[in-house]
């Protein structure tokens, strides 16, 4: 094979492992940011990090999403905490125009991930 194949060929091969990895490793599902289980990852142990992303919802129509921390919850094990290993969710309550119910979306400042977006929003 002349060197320009094998560029190509080595190529294609690193992408595709690059795009299998980020498939599995950002899977979003129905649960994404509404399960203790599966919280959005904002990281960076900044709160305002949170409101950023909760600013950014909209509804399905474009609808300008509103949201309050209830509070802090769900006590979990990461590498990134304070003091220790523990670290705590935030709770939000999130809800937009002509939703008929208000639905509780959680926050982890602590580690970092790609955002995703929750089931029933979208993003501006």
């Amino acid at each position: 094979m002349n060197r320009t194949l094998v560029f190509l060929f080595s190529l294609s091969i690193f992408l595709m492992a690059c795009g299998t990895q980020s498939v599995a490793t950002n899977v979003f599902d129905d649960t994404y940011g509404y399960s203790e289980k599966n919280p959005v990852k904002v990281g960076n142990l900044n709160p305002a990090n949170s409101i950023e992303y909760l600013s950014s919802l909209t509804g399905p129509n474009g609808e300008d999403v509103s949201f309050d921390r209830l509070g802090s919850c769900c006590a979990f094990k990461t590498k990134n905490a304070l003091i220790g290993d523990k670290g705590l969710l935030d709770k939000y309550w999130v809800t937009y125009e002509g939703k008929k119910d208000t639905v509780y979306l959680y926050m982890n400042i602590y580690d970092q991930a790609e955002l995703g977006i929750p089931k029933g929003f979208k993003r501006k």
